[in-house]
């Protein structure tokens, strides 16, 4: 029997990037990419032209993209986006795992999504407009290795 009949708000988030620390890098205003999806392989069968058989193929995911407020001062998470952004190709990549955690009326995490083995394949800031009255967003883009959903006890 379920507890709370109710489907969570989904404006309430947390994000945490592994090596990262501070306030300045959790504070996130939109999260999107927590997708997973497989692929499939159609194979046409000499002669049986009623249908195609589907295979399994493989699994792709998504591209993690993190939107926040641009940050003007020195950020951690910053940092690393640029390091790995301006590298050359010779350089290893250092990755990291990603956590994003739907939270309960208390704050506290109800699913947990680990997006393991992260890094940054994208940065890029907003359009500025003049006759808009927006605060300017900075998009951060992550691909990953793997991506694990958990219960939490949201308690």
């Amino acid at each position: 029997m379920l507890t709370n009949p109710h489907p969570p708000v989904a404006f309430s988030f947390a994000v945490r990037i592994a090596g990262t620390s501070g306030r300045v890098d959790g504070g996130f205003s939109e999260v999107s990419g927590l997708g997973v999806e497989r692929e499939v392989a159609e194979v046409a069968e000499g002669g049986e032209n009623r249908f195609v058989h589907k295979l399994p193929g493989r699994v792709k995911h998504e591209n993690l993209v993190l939107k926040r407020g641009m940050v003007t001062r020195s950020s951690s998470l910053f940092k690393w986006c640029d390091t790995i952004l301006s590298a050359p190709l010779s350089r290893r990549i250092d990755t990291r795992n990603i956590q994003v955690s739907l939270l309960n009326e208390r704050g506290r995490p109800l699913m947990v999504w680990t997006a393991s083995r992260a890094w940054p394949v994208k940065w890029d800031v907003a359009t500025f407009d003049a006759k808009a009255s927006e605060v300017a967003i900075e998009t951060m883009e992550f691909a990953y290795e793997n991506l694990a959903r958990d219960a939490a006890s949201g308690v």
